[in-house]
């Protein structure tokens, strides 16, 4: 027995094993400080565990390197799914929508938001709806010099790169530092006279994100911090805002904005045209998720009010960031990739009307969008132009655009409540069809319950919604002459146990269909007359919901064999499933099963009496759909 306990020990204690954890530690460590690459490759060498997995999938996917993170991942999930929290399904979805896998990015995100999502139909119902067209155009021939953070300077633009930098990498990439540039852009969209900023403004760490007033005399820019500071469990170099004069020719007074800390970043800032305030983004404490957008008044005499978050209109539990607000303020551009998108980062636009607070964000399509990041969006609304970055090829890189008014954009829109409870339903699969009844449009709705649809003057439609478990409603309305008008219809959904009397939600919440016990012979499973006209209730209601899809489930009583009962009770099950396909209901409709005595509404084992069996020997109607 000693001898035994010894091997065990020997073997707990292998230089393998040892050699796994020393590595894994340093991995971790690596992957604490955020040095992502040298993190990969040391965990691509290790024994595939949950920690791996999950921080090797992290460091591909914090490097937008998709196919690899969708690879560690995928392990992840085929492993450890138990287990897994719920971040790693946003980040698995998000990193398969990068690998061109909508179908199965659909899937992970529907168990993460824990309604139906469709990203296909999302994009197309997007192409008529979006308030313009673009056409796009690289700003470099290299795509693979970092270049983004694009802002208008004068008759010039400024940018964030990383090219012609020099001196050590960063180690989330290993990549050179960022430094901010100005350039012209020529006829043909093209950076040209690229020239770096002076050195008071570029320095050995990183520096993106440029904004000017009016006049080019005040910039404010992100640098980040030289010095890593322990945050929670974690060292990290965070970012803060500066600002910077121009004075006798060059930029001075430098410095970073009071309502920045060490603690969190203020990142992304944009000066509004009249100077007054200055948005941006953060993950300062009163953040609702990672990073949100604010606003701060910026007052004459140079100091600042303090920061407001735009609240859950515009934010969410995950990134929002790169700030651009119209010349008027009315319009606030930004980009997520916690509203419903196509993948990665996408840009989003929001509407204040009068002053108010901004409006739920619109999508601004699959031209601006990609499946990858894309982000910093500014716009020359005089000209309609302006540019962007993305990394939908190989590193971030800029684009310019031209934009025309989608004249075609006629809508119809609206959301999904419940009836009794007012709540948003998501994940209502909500169409749209034309006065033949051919199907034009069909979207899935997202967290904010809400649908859009391109229409035409003049013309009839009817819109029908369809959720798991409630009636399907739909609703005809015309369009006016002037096709813009936008309507909006509620669509009230009503439960089939708030419409009917004979169905039920049970305390385990199945939504049971309760009719008279159906009796069968002893030993036998053919539908007698008094067990037809109990079917024949739910004929007519499976003819009045022709969406309901149910499970037939059979039980027996225990006086039998288990293997005989559960094979009497499949029996019956089909039986009955058979009766209601010859009544004219499709048979996709239906699932019949035999549970035998496994689940007796009364547990009495062998001391049954004749009244306790009568009570377990049932059909049950459940439905599914």
């Amino acid at each position: 027995m000693k001898k035994y306990y010894l091997i065990l020990l020997m073997l707990c204690f292998s230089p393998k094993l040892i050699a796994q954890k020393g590595s894994e530690k340093k991995a971790n460590s690596l992957f604490e400080k955020r040095s992502y690459v040298k993190a990969a490759e040391m965990y691509e060498q290790l024994a595939e565990n949950q920690n791996v997995l999950q921080n090797l999938g992290d460091c591909y996917y914090n490097n937008s390197l998709m196919k690899d993170a969708v690879r560690a991942y995928g392990k992840l999930f085929l492993t450890f799914k138990d287990s897994v929290k719920p971040e790693y399904y946003f980040k698995y979805a998000h990193a398969l929508m990068g690998a061109d896998d909508y179908t199965k990015a659909d899937l992970i995100m529907a168990e993460y938001l824990k309604f139906a999502v469709s990203t296909p139909k999302f994009i197309n119902n997007l192409k008529t709806n979006v308030p313009f067209n673009y056409v796009l155009q690289p700003m470099t021939k290299n795509t693979s010099n970092g270049d983004f953070g694009i802002s208008f300077y004068g008759d010039k633009v400024a940018f964030a790169s990383l090219r012609t930098a020099e001196g050590k990498s960063f180690g989330w990439n290993e990549k050179p530092y960022l430094d901010l540039f100005s350039a012209e852009v020529n006829s043909k969209g093209q950076l040209t006279n690229i020239e770096p900023f002076p050195k008071e403004i570029n320095t050995k760490t990183h520096e993106s994100s440029v904004t000017f007033s009016k006049d080019g005399h005040i910039m404010y820019f992100n640098r980040t911090n030289d010095k890593q500071v322990k945050v929670g469990n974690h060292k990290v170099a965070n970012i803060k805002i500066y600002k910077a004069e121009f004075v006798d020719g060059k930029w001075t007074n430098i410095t970073a904005l009071p309502f920045c800390s060490d603690q969190y970043s203020t990142e992304h800032p944009v000066l509004t045209k009249d100077g007054k305030k200055l948005y941006f983004s953060s993950d300062m404490p009163g953040s609702i998720g990672s990073f949100d957008i604010f606003v701060v008044d910026v007052n004459e005499d140079g100091t600042y009010g303090e920061p407001v978050n735009l609240g859950p209109a515009v934010n969410t539990i995950h990134r929002e960031q790169f700030p651009e607000i119209s010349n008027d303020g009315s319009i606030l551009y930004f980009a997520s990739d916690g509203h419903q998108g196509m993948g990665g980062l996408d840009i989003f636009m929001s509407k204040s009307l009068n002053g108010g607070p901004f409006a739920k964000p619109l999508n601004l399509g699959e031209t601006i969008n990609s499946n990858m990041d894309d982000f910093g969006y500014v716009v020359d609304e005089k000209k309609n132009m302006g540019y962007f970055a993305s990394n939908r090829k190989i590193g971030d890189a800029l684009y310019s655009f031209t934009r025309t008014e989608n004249e075609e954009r006629y809508v119809v829109e609206g959301e999904v409540k419940d009836k009794n409870t007012q709540d948003l339903l998501p994940g209502t699969l909500v169409s749209l069809y034309d006065e033949n009844n051919i199907l034009i449009g069909q979207m899935v709705v997202g967290a904010e319950g809400d649908y859009v649809f391109a229409t035409e003057p003049n013309k009839k439609y009817r819109i029908e919604a369809m959720r798991d478990f409630y009636i399907p409603h739909s609703e005809e309305f015309t369009t006016n002459e002037d096709g813009k008008l936008r309507y909006t219809i509620e669509l009230f959904m009503e439960c089939y146990d708030d419409a009917e009397e004979i169905i039920t939600k049970r305390q385990d919440g199945k939504v049971q269909i309760v009719l008279e016990n159906i009796y069968f012979d002893l030993n036998k499973w053919d539908i007698k007359s008094d067990a037809a006209r109990i079917l024949d209730v739910l004929v007519d209601l499976l003819k009045k919901y022709p969406e309901m899809e149910i499970q037939l489930g059979a039980h027996t009583d225990s006086r039998a064999s288990d293997t005989y009962n559960l094979m009497l009770s499949n029996k019956r099950a089909a039986s009955t499933l058979e009766y209601l396909v010859d009544n004219g209901i499709k048979r996709k409709r239906l699932r019949s099963k035999g549970f035998g005595e496994s689940v007796p509404l009364v547990k009495c084992g062998n001391n049954c009496t004749e009244q306790e069996h009568s009570i377990n020997r049932r059909c049950e109607f459940i439905i599914l759909k």
